[in-house]
């Protein structure tokens, strides 16, 4: 066994190093047929040290920073080859390509950069922490209740942009010594401004209902996935109906953990391949692309895990069912929506249909749900959170304006660095 293990393991890392390689080379390719990005020219700089799986977390900002790229030019900094691949075979921003520290510098030296945003806390946001004369500021990839919306790295920033009244009430719980009046922004949700997708069918009589789970979690404490505990009950009920269309869009990690929960995913996607074969007016999705909008916008109710999913539906001030994580050390913050949401319990996967129809006519739902919209985003009017946000980068342009123009700035001297 030991020896079967050693050579499984080794197939694994010859395969890793072969794919990187793959991308690397093709990188390579991509960067000379672009060329040179111009000099000066960027302010912003979207720091990104993942590779794609986690490219969900940029593809979210595209919208609002290419909007806000017509003020302030926006570059993306990228540490890793697949990650890079992945931001320029989409071409939604100008791409640098950074491995190593002295690349990081290079770019700080050839752009102007003022501020820095984060979509994540990937470890090696620390490397470029320690540049000072700008702004690192973390945007976040979604607004949600899970532990790591109230991590203790929010102070390794110099600000934060949060959603709204509800992100600041769960940071003053949890960070002590922390001055959010002066450190976060409430800027809402600018996506919601920038919904994105085309409808891949044509609107019918059927309801449509999104269920959008997040993936198993790597520890008890984060297991909010639902695909194997709610998912295949409650997609095998609305797909009996015939009177329901769903749209499934389960989180690109699904299975990276826990090889039953991708194998539960595979599972549901067909028995909806199925369902359309049978049924070709049906138009079930299996969705995996890049945009997130037309999703939220076409359907007439959503079940979603506790993820940032559950948050971008209240966004969209439409009815949802939050399914409750089967694991019980899943650590569960009532102190905000979920404690007045709408729960679907696992037992209660397979009733599916009882429990839309309920939330769908219910005026006691729907005013609750609006009550909860305002407190995480504030004024949710087309075009309010992107003002904010746009408002936000704006103040602290003219924060950095001031540091860099006074008496003293002259002296200042950046510590030079090494790998």
């Amino acid at each position: 066994m030991p020896l079967a293990r050693d050579a499984r393991l080794a197939v694994g890392l010859l395969r890793k190093a072969l794919n990187a390689r793959r991308a690397r080379r093709a990188l390579r390719l991509r960067l000379a047929q672009r060329g040179e990005l111009p000099v000066g020219r960027f302010r912003i700089a979207v720091y990104f040290a993942d590779n794609a799986v986690n490219m969900y977390q940029m593809r979210q900002w595209y919208a609002p920073l290419r909007e806000l790229a017509r003020e302030w030019p926006v570059l993306v900094v990228s540490r890793g080859a697949g990650g890079a691949n992945a931001l320029l075979e989409d071409g939604a921003l100008p791409v640098a390509y950074a491995p190593t520290v002295r690349d990081v510098e290079q770019v700080l030296a050839e752009q102007d950069v003022r501020i820095v945003f984060y979509v994540n806390q990937n470890t090696r946001n620390f490397q470029m922490f320690r540049y000072g004369h700008r702004w690192h500021v973390f945007i976040n990839h979604g607004e949600s209740d899970k532990m790591y919306m109230t991590t203790n790295q929010f102070k390794a920033y110099d600000y934060a942009f949060v959603a709204g009244d509800a992100a600041r009430e769960r940071l003053s719980r949890v960070l002590w010594d922390y001055d959010l009046d002066r450190r976060t922004y409430a800027i809402g949700r600018p996506q919601a401004d920038h919904y994105s997708g085309d409808l891949p069918y044509q609107p019918d009589e059927r309801t449509v209902v999104l269920y959008a789970p997040t993936w198993e979690g790597d520890r008890p404490s984060a297991h909010y996935g639902s695909i194997a505990s709610h998912g295949e009950a409650l997609v095998g009920a609305l797909l009996a109906t015939g009177r329901h269309r769903v749209i499934y869009r389960p989180h690109p990690r699904s299975g990276v953990v826990d090889s039953a929960y991708g194998a539960a995913n595979t599972r549901i996607v067909a028995a909806l391949a199925a369902a359309n074969a049978a049924d070709p007016t049906a138009k079930h999705v299996h969705d995996t692309g890049p945009d997130l909008g037309w999703q939220l916008a076409a359907a007439d109710l959503a079940v979603v895990d506790i993820s940032a999913m559950v948050y971008d539906r209240l966004a969209a001030d439409k009815p949802l069912l939050v399914t409750r994580p089967a694991d019980a050390e899943a650590l569960v913050d009532t102190s905000g929506y979920l404690s007045a949401c709408e729960w679907l319990d696992a037992a209660e996967a397979a009733s599916i249909v009882r429990h839309a129809d309920r939330v769908l006519g219910d005026p006691e739902s729907v005013a609750r749900l609006q009550h909860w919209v305002r407190h995480y985003f504030g004024d949710t009017t087309p075009g309010a959170a992107t003002a904010r946000f746009h408002a936000a980068v704006g103040e602290l342009m003219h924060r950095w304006d001031a540091w860099h123009d006074r008496p003293a700035a002259a002296g200042d001297v950046e510590v030079e660095t090494v790998d």
